[in-house]
């Protein structure tokens, strides 16, 4: 049922008022502009309507006041037994949405009062249309801005940025549908985790932002850091299966308004320094902003027990070790450095899926079934990457033979697979560090 709030300093006015909408609309009463405020931050009617003359604050001024207090246009309709026609002129000009003179019959009132409303919630209807996320239904970039902008100026609580780690890996590894379906799930998870009252929104791509209001200690932000980390890994395995391996998980870095300041820009780049202070950590947990600790340029590791969760490989299984091509870069340099020393065999083995014959499988998707065929076929010691169209994997404690038993063992299940039939398997390796040496085809 909609609310309506009812304005008026003589009492026989504000009760026949009253009594003609309470037959459709809740209604809450204030008896003059200083108490309509209270009644309004307590109540958040749908609508106002006012008495035009009262002593101390008019209908006027209790509209702009109301108006600049929540930064927003708040639907007024003024009651008056004034007939001058400059005095409705004047109630238009302040953005009142109609105008109604006593003594007036019910059914007139009702009609007025029914026919803002209908406006209002079309008006509303379009703006919820255009402010929303398409994908997760949480504000887009530019709504959360625009109402973060006026949360934080008019109440107490704490501003989270969070971000969505290694999401990349999603669309890279299965696609972008799956890595839609955990944007959404992603979007539910903050959801549940905070208020209905708080406010949420989707900056762009794997950037979250949220308002929770009245939060104001960090206890309670670690407790909804963990309640989104772990329900992320859960629904993350239910979509992609229980062996998923990707590092899912969220970062949040937090600024307290009024702590830390009441603008959002302000607030927004203090939350930023301490979500980079999570990122610098290990990800997948929180960081209050502090004066102290973003002056740092880099964070140092408590102990050696935390930076080897620092480093550590989260949710370890089976399988190659999957990494980005600059990660691959790194590990190979790293090996060429340290086998002639230690003379531990190595070899680098270059794997390409060449097109043949008309066909309707594309390219994309036999590439994602070649992929997935490589990370059953390959050991935990050995390292794989994607560069364009060729995957590259480095072998370790290995020789000639052992070469090519995984080669034919991957020759194999592709064959058996139906991509083959329109893609051609071919690979080439060499030992790691003699690459001066023709390559073994």
């Amino acid at each position: 049922m909609k609310k309506i709030l009812v304005v008026d300093d003589m009492v026989v006015s504000l009760l026949m008022t009253e009594n003609i909408l309470s037959s459709e609309y809740e209604v809450v009463t204030a008896s003059s502009g200083e108490e309509a405020i209270e009644v309004y931050n307590k109540e958040h009617p749908d609508m106002v309507l006012s008495d035009l003359r009262m002593p101390k604050m008019t209908g006027y001024e209790l509209q702009l006041t109301l108006q600049e207090k929540y930064h927003e246009r708040i639907p007024f309709m003024f009651m008056t037994a004034d007939q001058a026609e400059e005095v409705e002129s004047q109630g238009f000009d302040n953005g009142a949405m109609d105008f109604i003179r006593k003594p007036f019959r019910a059914d007139v009132l009702l009609r007025r009062v029914g026919n803002i409303l209908k406006i209002v919630d079309r008006i509303r209807g379009l703006k919820k249309n255009a402010s929303i996320d398409s994908l997760t239904g949480l504000l887009n970039k530019t709504s959360a801005e625009e109402e973060l902008a006026r949360v934080c100026k008019t109440f107490q609580g704490a501003l989270l940025m969070i971000d969505l780690d290694s999401f990349k890996l999603v669309n890279d590894i299965h696609g972008h549908s799956m890595g839609d379906k955990i944007l959404i799930s992603f979007a539910d998870i903050i959801k549940d985790a905070l208020r209905p009252g708080d406010v949420i929104g989707r900056m762009g791509g794997d950037e979250f932002i949220a308002f929770c209001k009245d939060m104001q200690d960090a206890h309670g932000i670690q407790g909804k850091s963990e309640f989104i980390n772990e329900n992320l890994v859960k629904v993350a395995k239910e979509l992609m299966g229980e062996d998923m391996n990707i590092p899912l998980g969220a970062s949040i870095g937090c600024a307290f308004a009024p702590k830390h300041g009441t603008d959002f820009a302000e607030l927004y780049k203090k939350a930023d320094k301490a979500l980079y202070t999570v990122k610098q950590n290990g990800k997948h947990g929180y960081s209050v902003y502090e004066e102290e600790s973003v002056e740092e340029e880099s964070p140092q590791a408590a102990n050696i027990s935390h930076i080897e969760m620092i480093l550590g490989e989260r949710n370890q299984k089976e399988g190659p070790l999957s990494l980005s091509f600059e990660g691959f870069r790194a590990v190979y340099r790293y090996l060429v450095r340290t086998l002639p020393i230690y003379e531990k065999p190595a070899c680098i083995l270059l794997l390409t899926l060449t097109r043949y014959g008309n066909t309707e499988i594309a390219r994309a998707e036999a590439e994602d079934k070649f992929e997935e065929l490589l990370k059953k076929s390959l050991r935990r010691g050995d390292v794989i990457t994607k560069n364009g169209a060729n995957f590259i994997v480095m072998l370790s404690n290995i020789d000639g033979e052992y070469v090519d038993t995984v080669s034919d063992r991957i020759q194999t299940k592709w064959e058996s697979m139906k991509e083959s039939r329109a893609y051609l398997y071919s690979y080439e390796w060499a030992i790691l560090g003699n690459l001066d040496e023709e390559p073994h085809i």
